[in-house]
């Protein structure tokens, strides 16, 4: 047994003692139990700062089966991906305090080879995607982030049929998209409370910083325009210049649903992460407004189709399996959940909250 930090947690970890709620003592775990996402999200609700857990998990005959999450992070290609996943974000550290302090030019290939990498060992776009969510708990660092949103955007930019030389620069654009934080302070990036007024107005000026900092690198137009561009919507409502439309640069315009992705369905200190057909329900309702139309439809339509195989925790309580994708509505299809078959279309109070 060991005791991990709340944000160390994954899904398909086993409980080892019973867990309480900091305030009122609720009992909100038993001993045994295995960890899902809507579990690690209520610890974040009610204060528990760690846990204790079995460091093997075992599923005895008789017992439930383990979900497709549980058996994925007990296979070596998990474990291989972590390690490799790890190590990008390592090698990116070191390159982009490189950049930061000395001014250093990148080049593009050797930034991006790691994640081609990472794409490539997956064995399937649905495993490796279901990868990069097992690994949603890491704290969000802004390196940690920066290769999620470059690895989203490889993985769009394939659905999109983008061409090599293509997917090349929007991968990098993704990956140093956020490169302005990495001169805010500290203090204001990973403040755990609300920002005031003052300090969100000190974020809002990294995209601006980014900018220039790669256009003094002579960077390709497009990971530039990534950096200053990834905040502004089509509808005029984002920032740094309120752009619409097509001012919007596409490699920007891939980005932003790469990255308003990754920070929908990453942890926060004030809570657990969104399950991804939230974060899709969002995206529903103010995507087409907001983002690159062929880039948030394209976006949707895949990853619903990467959770085909993904047992899915309803509200209700129950647990199922897609049978069928309502093309009007992505964060809404078909569930059977044992012989009944629940359609989420005519069931408006149902709604998935969690992947097993």
């Amino acid at each position: 047994m060991k005791r991990l930090l709340r944000s160390k947690l994954r899904p398909g970890m086993c409980i080892a003692e019973n867990v309480y709620g900091m305030s009122d003592n609720t009992l909100l775990l038993e001993k045994g139990h295995i960890l899902d996402d809507l579990d690690i999200t209520r610890l974040s609700y009610y204060s528990v700062v760690s846990v204790l857990i079995e460091e093997n998990i075992d599923f005895e005959p008789g017992s439930d089966a383990p979900s497709y999450s549980e058996l994925l992070m007990q296979r070596k290609e998990f474990k291989q991906f972590k390690d490799d996943f790890d190590g990008c974000v390592f090698s990116f550290k070191t390159m982009i305090n490189e950049i930061i302090e000395k001014d250093e030019k990148v080049q593009i290939p050797e930034l991006v080879s790691p994640l081609f990498d990472l794409f490539l060992e997956a064995p399937n776009v649905h495993d490796l995607f279901a990868m990069i969510h097992l690994l949603r708990l890491y704290d969000d660092a802004t390196y940690v982030h920066c290769i999620n949103v470059g690895l989203i955007s490889l993985v769009l930019g394939k659905w999109m049929k983008m061409s090599d030389s293509d997917l090349e620069i929007l991968t990098a654009s993704g990956m140093l998209h956020d490169i302005g934080k990495m001169r805010i302070s500290d203090k204001i990036i990973t403040k755990p409370d609300k920002l005031t007024d003052e300090e969100y107005e000190e974020v809002k000026k990294h995209p601006i910083i980014g900018y220039n900092i790669l256009k003094n690198l002579s960077m390709n137009d497009h990971i530039q325009n990534a950096a200053l561009m990834h905040h502004e919507r089509y509808d005029g409502s984002g920032y740094p210049y309120k752009l619409v439309g097509n001012e919007i640069d596409e490699f920007a315009g891939i980005v932003a649903v790469a990255d308003v992705y990754d920070a929908m369905t990453s942890a926060r200190v004030y809570r657990g992460p969104l399950c991804p057909f939230t974060a899709l329900k969002i995206f529903e309702e103010e995507g087409l407004q907001k983002y690159n139309p062929d880039a948030i439809i394209t976006f949707c339509k895949n990853v619903v189709e990467t959770y085909r195989q993904t047992k899915l925790q309803l509200s209700d309580g129950r647990v199922g399996d897609i049978v069928y994708i309502n093309p009007n509505r992505y964060s809404r299809p078909t569930v059977k959940c044992g012989d009944d078959y629940v359609d989420l279309m005519e069931n408006p109070k149902l709604e998935i909250v969690a992947i097993r």
